[in-house]
């Protein structure tokens, strides 16, 4: 203790104190080496102006986010007394007079499922001490605390299979050197998870050293997941010369246990007889006896934070996770989840560190950070979890703004207010904001709600703008370009470990946006083999693997936004449709809607334009300014409405539907002239406008979509896909009989001079029809029409032509 002394002399007197702590050995108070990831801490008494004493803890490597109470607690570890603490509280504590963690017990036992999930927030309420010992010292408190969950099992009446179990445990506890209570690298059969439900988690950005060895909660997500892999918990060895078997135990995370250099048995003949002599078993004599050891559940997980929490032209981070137990396999790639570990640290393994260490580097000193994983939150909502709590402050604010008079048009003018014009546009992405209602039907068919939307158009029409916009507005969005990516950057890809050999899952982009918004731009530039790997994901919003010998299907619940030019750059209203649009069917039937966005020549539009970009860059003005929302209250709002919302057909609404669906088929049947839409009218169109209707009413957070909205979302599938279905319809409907005569005949010729399977240049095979008769016209009026009918099908931007049937 230090008494009344000045600042020089308790300033030095602290530092001797702290001296003293470092030289406490090797035991539990003192550092316990790299991997253990422990923090040694002095303990210093100082009195105050009153001559009351004051406690003040002083962790090495500066200050500790859990405080000083946290450290006193952590410093002074009474195994028995804390196991005694922690048996309590299982037993005694309760809320609303129901027994939560005793009674969750009794039934997880019974069940066969040896684990226990305990919130953090619980056990500092019922006990400051012992909460403050979890934060601070988990590594060395959580094994006492399985410990007492174990002795708090075998006083229950649980089954059969339960106590044989424990029964097993306590025979290994009764062996002195195979089972260490106060070291805490036991396996005791009760696992607890802790989570931490009611604080605010960490991001991985403000993790540093001085967290080393604390508890943390970390929120991302996942985007890879290694197989499940036995991790020994106890290793059973024996010397091949002398035969001595050792038990020992192995520390759970990334660390290792180091083999004895020398048998131990003659080291103890060595030490009780000095004369005895030097030891015939050599160096290194001990053997692993594999099926003697024990084992359990282990998997590697990699956590990359959030996207809307990274800083813009920032490059996401990612954490190393290491999970046992029942903690393995509860996360999938693309899972958002709130992580609670030890943040430890571990030895790299690298090809780099060997360099460092070969070359005299600091090779040994560096450690590579990962949390070990106690406790895992995982939402499932999968839509707008960027917030997935509201305070009732925010409902009331919510449900005040959905009876707003006018909210649709308020809310489509939010919807990039620097963009003048293209009001159907502002409104279709408004939907595709807010969503359609998941189901799923009894016989576990999912239908997606999420709303897809193609703005294919004229360069200059701002459809950049709008995904970018969309991609800050939406809960969760990711941006990308069709030119820079891939099949398997969109969807998952298949990875090796450089270190382990192994294969392990990594989601792509429609796994990360999970739940939010896709936006890809410059669609068109994409390869066809990409754009073919998304068919699943904008369908049954689920990505299949089955690669390396990983096979397993991943969630893409989101929305994806695309934007594309026609073939020769602007679209041209005298070619038909079929030659403007380049895309297949198959993947144009998969968005709900599809808007041809024109740069038309019209003095009036223009010098509106003119003006807005005008008062844009001299004024700052926005059409936001007349009546739409704040960007960041659209987003909550969206949050909210896709999080609590989710509105179904009324009956009259529904008829109202069916009926306009009947029409339009028949329409489009009669307009086909035998030959394929570029745009197919199907069955997906119709669930499509269902969609539309539930989004429109979800924007007033309505629990039914009435006629109304069904009225407004045939109109917006109107001028949208109907249009760009019967865009260029005219141009052939004007041939003349003669026209079509000669194009007929050259579907005949090209039939005979193509077989199937066949591919060759569309210029040659012009040259050669042109010889017998049909114009270059009529040419290649009758290969867009045969690629209609999928007889045959473009290559290399329209320069070869091959046969499919």
């Amino acid at each position: 203790h230090v008494y009344g002394c000045g600042d020089a002399e308790r300033s030095w007197c602290a530092w001797v104190l702290h001296c003293l702590t470092l030289r406490r050995g090797n035991g539990r108070g003192g550092m316990s080496g790299w991997d253990e990831g422990q923090v040694s801490a002095a303990q210093v008494h100082y009195h105050d102006e009153d001559g009351r004493a004051v406690e003040a803890v002083e962790p090495m490597g500066g200050g500790d986010p859990t405080g000083p109470l946290a450290e006193f607690a952590a410093e002074h570890i009474d195994a028995e007394e804390l196991t005694g603490k922690f048996a309590e509280f299982l037993r005694v504590f309760s809320l609303d007079n129901d027994f939560i963690y005793r009674e969750q017990l009794r039934r997880n036992v019974t069940l066969g499922q040896f684990t226990l999930e305990v919130e953090l927030s619980h056990v500092g309420g019922y006990d400051a001490d012992l909460g403050a010992a979890l934060r601070a010292r988990p590594d060395d408190v959580l094994p006492l605390f399985e410990v007492a969950a174990g002795k708090v099992c075998q006083e229950m009446a649980v089954s059969g299979r339960a106590q044989e179990m424990l029964a097993q445990y306590n025979m290994l506890e009764e062996e002195e050197e195979f089972f260490d209570t106060a070291g805490g690298a036991s396996t005791p059969p009760i696992h607890i998870q802790l989570v931490q439900c009611s604080i605010v988690p960490t991001p991985i950005r403000e993790l540093n050293p001085q967290h080393v060895g604390k508890l943390v909660s970390v929120p991302g997500i996942v985007i890879s997941a290694s197989r499940t892999h036995a991790k020994v918990t106890h290793i059973s060895i024996q010397c091949r010369y002398c035969g001595d078997v050792q038990k020992r135990p192995c520390k759970p995370g990334f660390s290792t246990t180091p083999m004895p250099k020398e048998c131990v048995r003659q080291q103890a003949a060595g030490g009780a007889n000095e004369g005895a002599p030097e030891s015939t078993c050599g160096p290194n004599p001990y053997l692993i006896l594999g099926d003697k050891s024990c084992y359990m559940d282990q998997q590697t997980l990699k956590l990359q934070e959030s996207l809307e929490s990274i800083p813009t032209g920032e490059i996401p981070r990612h954490l190393m996770l290491s999970a046992d137990r029942y903690c393995v396999g509860r996360a999938v790639p693309g899972t958002r989840v709130v992580m609670t570990g030890i943040y430890s640290v571990y030895r790299s393994k690298s090809k780099d560190d060997k360099k460092q260490r070969g070359g005299g580097g600091g090779g040994v000193a560096v450690r590579n950070p990962y949390l070990q994983i106690v406790g895992v939150v995982i939402d499932s909502d999968g839509a707008g979890r960027s917030q997935s709590m509201f305070t009732r402050e925010d409902e009331q604010k919510f449900v005040a703004l959905s009876k707003r008079p006018g909210l649709y048009e308020m809310i489509a003018n939010s919807i990039a207010p620097a963009i003048y014009g293209h009001g159907d546009v502002k409104k279709a992405i408004a939907c595709l904001l807010f969503g359609g209602s998941r189901k799923v039907l009894p016989d576990s068919v999912r239908l997606r709600g999420d709303i897809n939307v193609l703005l294919l158009g004229d360069p200059g029409t701002a459809k950049s703008q709008f995904l970018k916009f969309v991609e800050k507005v939406a809960p969760i969005g990711v941006y990308t370009s069709g030119k820079g990516s891939s099949a398997a950057g969109l969807t998952a890809s298949v990875i090796r470990d450089a270190s382990t050999k192994e294969f392990y899952l990594e989601g792509g982009a429609m796994v990360l946006a999970d739940g939010g918004v896709v936006c890809i731009d410059e669609f068109d530039k994409m390869h066809t083999r990409d754009r073919v790997a998304i068919h699943e994901a904008m369908e049954q919003q689920t990505i299949s693997i089955a690669k390396a010998g990983i096979t397993t299907i991943l969630n893409a619940r989101s929305s994806v936004l695309a934007a594309a030019n026609p073939v020769f750059g602007s679209y041209d209203s005298d070619r038909s449709q079929f030659e403007n649009i380049e895309f297949q069917s198959t993947i144009l039937s998969r968005f709900d809607m599809i808007f041809l966005v024109k740069d038309t020549h019209n003095p009036q539009r223009d010098n509106a334009i003119a003006e807005h970009v005008i008062d844009i860059h001299v004024e700052s003005k926005t059409s936001n300014s007349s009546g739409g929302l704040d960007p960041s209250l659209l987003k909550q709002y969206v949050a909210f409405a896709r999080a609590k919302c989710a509105p179904r057909l009324t009956p009259q609404a529904a008829n109202a539907l069916k009926n306009h669906y009947v029409s339009i088929r028949s329409s489009m049947r009669s307009r086909e002239q035998g030959a394929a839409q570029a745009i197919p009218i199907t069955v997906r169109q119709l669930e499509a406008i269902v969609r539309i209707s539930e989004s429109l009413a979800k924007m007033t957070l309505s629990p039914v979509a009435t006629e109304s909205h069904v009225n407004e979302a045939i109109r917006l599938f109107r001028n949208s896909t109907l249009d760009a279905a019967l865009a260029g319809v005219a141009a052939a409907e004007n041939m003349s009989p003669e026209v079509l005569q000669e194009v007929s005949s050259a579907e005949s010729l090209l039939r005979r001079r193509l077989p199937i399977g066949a591919r060759t240049s569309l210029k040659r095979i012009i040259q050669e029809l042109q010889k017998q008769g049909p114009s270059e016209f009529a040419i290649r009026k009758a290969v867009a029409i045969m690629a209609q009918r999928d007889e045959v099908q473009y290559q290399n931007q329209r320069k070869m032509v091959y046969r499919l049937r």
